[in-house]
């Protein structure tokens, strides 16, 4: 692998190493055991991601996940529909508001969802497992670092009372 110059931080060269590092990352095996499981099902990624969201914000509202995924509210409907019909999704009203949809897994949905992050467990604990300890906390204090500079970064943009997020 060709290393590229390295300049001040915060460079350009050393954003878009760590970009590629991070889009290397992406598509080895987490990714490949995600599609492989996905394929069996037609689900495509964008739709797991948003079955994974929804599991961990249980009732969200379809424009909270938009927001989330930063894209706009027709294209988390069509995901939403798409999941809707594969039975994984179900979407209901907003007690508080009914033109506000609110979204639940349906139990199959919730079972795909434990199914696929036990597949990224398996995944990370196998990458894991072929460094060293001292590797492993330096990558888990490097991720936080980069986490939390991307949190102040977007800080800028977002409602009051967004903060930093917590650590573990």
């Amino acid at each position: 692998m060709a290393t590229r110059p390295r300049g001040p931080a915060g460079s350009t060269a050393e954003a878009e190493r760590v970009l590629g590092l991070l889009t290397s990352l992406g598509s080895t095996i987490f990714r490949q055991l995600l599609w492989q499981k996905a394929s069996e099902l037609d689900l495509t990624f964008a739709q797991s991601e948003v079955l994974s969201y929804v599991r961990e914000h249980p009732s969200c509202h379809m424009g909270e996940a938009a927001k989330a995924f930063g894209v706009t509210l027709p294209a988390i409907t069509h995901i939403a529909d798409r999941l809707e019909q594969k039975g994984l999704l179900v979407r209901g009203d907003d007690p508080g508001d009914r033109r506000i949809c609110a979204l639940e897994l349906t139990r199959a949905g919730q079972v795909l969802v434990e199914e696929l992050q036990a597949l990224r467990l398996r995944g990370m604990t196998g990458v894991l497992t072929r460094m060293s300890g001292s590797d492993r906390k330096l990558l888990r204090l490097g991720l936080e670092a980069l986490v939390d500079a991307a949190v102040d970064e977007s800080a800028h943009e977002a409602p009051p009372g967004v903060g930093r997020r917590a650590r573990s």
